[in-house]
């Protein structure tokens, strides 16, 4: 008699991670929900972070999706670049993870496009973010190419 296959139990810690990164992808969602007049004409002086003195902070949770969404596009490890922008800034002014790309990509705006949000438009989206990183044993946001570049090594 043939053992009858036992059901596979969930990974606890897979099982949080898919729910903290369903919530940050919820976080984005709700933003780009939200009505704002400013429009993103993809200049990419943001992505320049030399040029700007700026460089997005992620959550944990942003950069394990930023890490996810670079892998997804074939590469196996982060980018570097020797010029002050982005690592993830294609040649040809691309993200190379746009649609994944993190929330401080997402509301800062150059002054073309409206200027950036304000911190009280989106405290709340901010709040849920550092939630999601103390979920995932995060300690706080961290400066874009490192944050990816760690996630990318585990």
């Amino acid at each position: 008699m043939i053992p009858p296959k036992r059901a596979r139990l969930p990974n606890p810690a897979e099982t949080l991670r898919r729910a903290a990164l369903d919530e940050v992808r919820a976080v984005y969602r709700e933003l780009e929900s939200r009505p704002v007049e400013r429009a993103c004409i993809r200049r990419t002086e943001c992505c320049h972070f030399k040029l700007t003195g700026r460089t997005p902070q992620l959550t944990k949770g942003e950069a394990v999706l930023a890490a996810r969404a670079l892998r997804a596009s074939g590469r196996k490890a982060m980018p570097t670049r020797d010029d002050g922008a982005c690592p993830l800034l294609r040649e040809n002014g691309a993200c190379m993870i746009y649609l994944d790309r993190p929330f401080g990509c997402r509301t800062h705006f150059c002054a073309a496009a409206g200027g950036p949000y304000s911190r009280a438009e989106v405290v709340d989206l901010i709040r849920r973010l550092e939630a999601v990183d103390a979920r995932l044993g995060g300690t706080g946001p961290r400066a874009l190419p490192a944050a990816v570049r760690d996630e990318m090594s585990r």
